[in-house]
């Protein structure tokens, strides 16, 4: 309880933005903040270069190349950063915190990220999950690094 009342009142202080809602289809979820090489978003159909100010969707897939790198900031100001050759999709996003409701939903399925928790993570650690092609993460702390390699042949 105490946690959850200090998140409150972090909340209230630093007054979250006014696009504290759900992501409904076609809503912005986060921003790309930094690139460094080669990074794409691809979106449906259309893959799009990742420039700083770019914003993101449910659904867009992020990709570096084998020089790139990618710095993400998302409505609930969790941050995720993505190494070289990496590829994560950013599955699904809620964020009400006057409705209590939360989530957070992403799959890597190559390379290198690094997450620090926003207020999803810090009000509903058990809302946040990121898929890999072999377990899946859940957040009980504030941030992990992973890495997804190529499965090795016996």
């Amino acid at each position: 309880m105490k946690n959850t009342l200090t998140a409150v009142v972090l909340l209230a202080a630093l007054g979250v933005r006014a696009w504290a809602g759900p992501a409904a289809e076609g809503e912005t979820i986060g921003v790309v903040r930094n690139v460094g090489g080669d990074v794409t978003v691809t979106r449906g159909e259309n893959v799009l270069p990742a420039d700083p100010g770019l914003k993101l969707l449910v659904g867009d897939t992020l990709a570096t190349g084998a020089d790139g790198s990618l710095g993400v900031i998302l409505r609930d100001d969790s941050c995720l950063s993505l190494g070289p050759s990496s590829r994560l999709v950013l599955r699904s996003f809620l964020f009400l915190p006057k409705e209590g409701k939360f989530e957070l939903l992403a799959r890597l399925s190559r390379g290198t990220m690094s997450y620090l928790s926003g207020f999803i993570g810090k009000l509903a650690p058990e809302k946040v999950r990121f898929e890999t092609p072999t377990a899946t993460i859940g957040i009980r702390g504030t941030r992990f690094a992973a890495k997804v390699g190529v499965p090795s042949t016996p």
